[in-house]
């Protein structure tokens, strides 16, 4: 089923949810301990990122120094295009600060940068030590400013606009950068996307093992649906911060990681056929076979037998636990060549399955 959550806000446009600290940290650090220099000497882009609630630039901030990052820069998108405009404030320190302009502040993006001091002795770094400024701009991501940004960064980091998940992943691409960045488990099916994945220039990241796949955003107060709301927490200026639960939710990369090496354990077809844990499974004599395409059905991940090399179409979600050496993906259910009913899921009996990815085992 597709996700309420996400399906409202993208029809209101409404993109104002904010990672966790908590999974931000989780998912970096993989890759980090794959490859403990990833980010080192590199400049980092946070394009959809105002540090009040950023946790991606206050992250980076804090881990600045001992991941050895050279650059990183923030932007923000304008309060005058966000739906939090109508309760939008500057902050102290934005108005403290010479560069304050009150027409800036609601019509114009934000720039922050923190970059490398070899004179700099503290050990640490915070928030209070970027660089910032107004942009020329709104601050949006397609713009030239933020595209020139873009070029000049090597990894682009952030949760994007979900309503403009397309527009950035083809903005990314285009650039032949590095990212990681925050999309819909959907976005996987997107035909703009899938061909990427399939030809190995996108991947899947970690979260999936964590609240079922699913991530708790922090949303503000404006625009905080209270059925949906788990929890109320209080900032540290004052302001609450009201947290919702959005399932199929992924991280989306094509930094490595070590899980894509990690071949997953799997069983004979005579063996599935007799100890499966799935009815579904246990007890036949053979897998299914599709009636509009020539592969086997394999209902279960933990189903994929071991010793057959011929096309079989499993669950999508198997990307969260692809392995590079072990499976060869070939296609998506409705967009693959040989598929006898084009644009449509395969069925079994005329019964429609879930969407299927159609993979072959290197290793059988």
């Amino acid at each position: 089923m597709p996700n309420k959550t996400l399906k409202n806000a993208k029809s209101a446009r409404n993109d104002e949810f904010y990672t966790q600290w908590t999974d931000v940290e989780r998912e970096v650090q993989m890759y980090i301990e794959y490859n403990p220099d990833v980010f080192r000497n590199k400049t980092i882009l946070c394009p959809c990122d105002d540090p009040e609630w950023s946790n991606f630039t206050k992250f980076f901030v804090l881990h600045f120094k001992d991941y050895g990052i050279k650059k990183l820069i923030s932007t923000s998108y304008a309060p005058k295009k966000r739906i939090i405009e109508a309760t939008y404030s500057a902050t102290e320190f934005e108005q403290n600060n010479s560069r304050y302009d009150e027409s800036k502040s609601i019509n114009n993006g934000k720039i922050f940068i923190l970059e490398r001091n070899e004179n700099h002795k503290e050990n640490t770094t915070n928030i209070d030590q970027l660089d910032w400024d107004y942009l020329s701009d709104d601050g949006d991501f397609r713009s030239k400013e933020v595209t020139n940004l873009r070029d000049e960064a090597d990894i682009i980091i952030t949760n994007p606009p979900f309503s403009l998940f397309r527009e950035f992943m083809t903005w990314l691409i285009e650039a032949d950068k590095q990212f990681l960045i925050i999309g819909s488990l959907n976005a996987i099916t997107y035909k703009e996307i899938f061909p990427l994945i399939m030809n190995n220039r996108v991947w899947l990241g970690n979260n999936y093992r964590f609240n079922g796949g699913a991530m708790f955003y922090e949303i503000p107060e404006c625009i905080a649906d209270l059925e949906k709301v788990r929890e109320v927490r209080k900032r540290d200026d004052g302001k609450n911060v009201y947290i919702t639960r959005v399932q199929g939710i992924r991280w989306f990369t094509n930094i490595d990681h070590g899980r894509r090496h990690q071949p997953l354990t799997l069983m004979t077809v005579e063996d599935n056929m007799k100890f499966s844990k799935h009815s579904e499974i246990r007890g036949k004599t053979s897998y299914e076979k599709y009636d509009n395409f020539d592969a086997i059905d394999v209902p279960f991940i933990d189903a994929i037998p071991s010793d057959y090399n011929g096309m079989m179409g499993v669950p999508v979600s198997l990307l969260d636990k692809y392995c590079l050496e072990q499976f060869e993906i070939l296609g998506l259910d409705r967009y693959i060549a040989g598929n006898r009913t084009p644009n449509k899921r395969f069925t079994i009996n005329d019964r429609e399955v879930y969407a299927r990815l159609v993979i072959r085992n290197k290793l059988a």
